[in-house]
């Protein structure tokens, strides 16, 4: 990853009106404004644009971060001094929080946007994707296709990768079946525990806080070391800072939006560094969890992660950004939005791209008496000629009992659309020959 230029040291002594003078002098006092507050850019974009405008560039970014100073918020996670976060609020921020919120909450309900049969396949579909995605940004070496058939399956995992996906998984279960809970340690070393299962060299460090120093973040290409955590002597006040700030216990002194605040749980993971490994997924996952407590219930059927995993180069930098930029919050607030938002339009094409197959199945199936999930697999079978179910697989993706699951299937058997097969110990389901046929002429069964 390219190298982060650190901002230059800022003289105290350079007055803001005269800084402001220079700007409007050049005609740039508007435009530097509105840059700061659609887009809120990092030290190297403001030294390319004074480059661009032939400005001094310290003295632009002094009077950028002059301006920011009048608007900041402080967060005060005081441990020993050395910890304090700051945040902005820009037009972009507060725009995209205010779209999120009509999207992600509000008034609607999940049938609006989500057929009501439909709203457990979404659910258990976008678990599934966390996490595999969640897990592929910690090094999980599977492509999504074989992880996605190996939870559908419920296929016990054949190495490491595999069963850091069965873990992800599990562990956003645990969330929405603990969701009105409140965030303590105990329960954040839980979701530790579960994400970690079999997947360190360490048994004793699943679940448990780290005991020593000797942790670095390091980018991967360069060797160089990107972050520096807190020593474990501090863990505890600040584990118990953070989950204070996760339960609304600590009053601060302004309004912090609950998605903002999210974000920022996400982030002190990151920063806290609490564990020995595995942080980045317990982050992600309290980022869910907080915002499913707060009734953000759309967030259930979305996947942050899979946006991140396109974007890993930019995620490393919000982290970065904030933590060179003396802590400053919007950075990393702003880079996660947008991954919400492009998440929510990934939402909404996929339901919206299901809708229409499913009003084309209805088309071709109507007068028919097949359920919802027997559509659905005829829809995966006009899909992929080659497709194999079973009844786990069936189970596990509609979240339906084993007999529901082995009812569809028979049902399908006795349209002559399906045939069973064994392989090994287990019951596979396929096309039959002519299968097809008997799904455009439905009223044919099998002689």
């Amino acid at each position: 990853m390219r190298k982060i230029e650190n901002p230059p040291f800022i003289a105290e002594n350079w007055e803001f009106k005269e800084l402001l003078d220079d700007l409007i002098v050049h005609n740039r006092y508007s435009e530097v404004t509105g840059i700061n507050d659609s887009a809120y850019p990092y030290w190297e974009k403001w030294k390319y644009l004074a480059k661009d405008w032939t400005l001094d560039a310290k003295r632009l970014w002094k009077t950028v971060k002059i301006k920011r100073s009048i608007t900041q918020k402080k967060i005060n996670f005081n441990c020993h001094g050395k910890f304090d976060l700051y945040i902005n609020t820009p037009s972009i921020v507060q725009q995209k929080l205010h779209e999120l919120d009509l999207s992600l909450g509000g008034s609607l309900n999940a049938s609006d946007i989500i057929p009501s049969e439909e709203k457990q396949r979404y659910l258990i579909s976008s678990l599934m994707e966390e996490a595999i995605a969640s897990s592929q940004l910690e090094g999980a070496a599977t492509t999504r296709k074989v992880a996605k058939e190996m939870l559908e399956s419920n296929r016990k995992p054949r190495n490491v990768s595999e069963q850091m996906i069965v873990n992800n998984y599990e562990a956003m279960q645990w969330i929405l079946k603990n969701k009105d809970e409140s965030v303590t340690s105990e329960a954040i070393l839980q979701i530790h525990r579960i994400i970690t299962n079999n997947t360190l060299a360490e048994k004793n460090e699943e679940g448990a806080f780290r005991t020593t120093d000797d942790v670095r973040i390091i980018d991967v290409q360069t060797g160089a070391i990107l972050h520096t955590p807190p020593p474990n002597e501090d863990l505890g006040h600040l584990m118990t800072e953070l989950c204070q700030f996760a339960n609304d216990v600590r009053k601060e002194d302004f309004f912090l939006h609950p998605i903002s605040k999210a974000i920022i749980v996400h982030f002190l993971i990151g920063y806290i560094h609490p564990f020995a490994d595995g942080n980045g997924r317990t982050a992600r996952a309290l980022f869910y969890w907080y915002l499913i407590r707060k009734g953000y219930w759309l967030i259930e059927y979305m996947s942050v992660s899979r946006i991140i995993l396109g974007s890993t180069a930019q995620y490393a930098r919000a982290y970065q950004h904030t933590e060179k930029d003396a802590n400053d919050l919007t950075y990393f607030i702003l880079y996660n939005l947008k991954c919400i938002e492009n998440s929510l339009n990934e939402l909404k094409k996929y339901i919206e791209r299901k809708n229409r197959e499913k009003r084309d199945i209805l088309t071709l199936l109507r007068n028919t008496d097949y359920n919802d999930r027997q559509m659905a697999l005829i829809q995966e079978i006009l899909n992929n000629r080659k497709t194999v179910f079973s009844v786990a697989e069936v189970q596990n993706k509609y979240g339906v009992s084993n007999q529901t699951a082995r009812t569809d299937l028979n049902y399908l058997v006795s349209k002559g659309i399906l045939e069973p097969r064994k392989s090994g110990n287990k019951i596979q389901f396929l096309l039959t020959e002519g299968g097809e046929k008997r799904i455009i002429t439905p009223n044919q069964t099998t002689p």
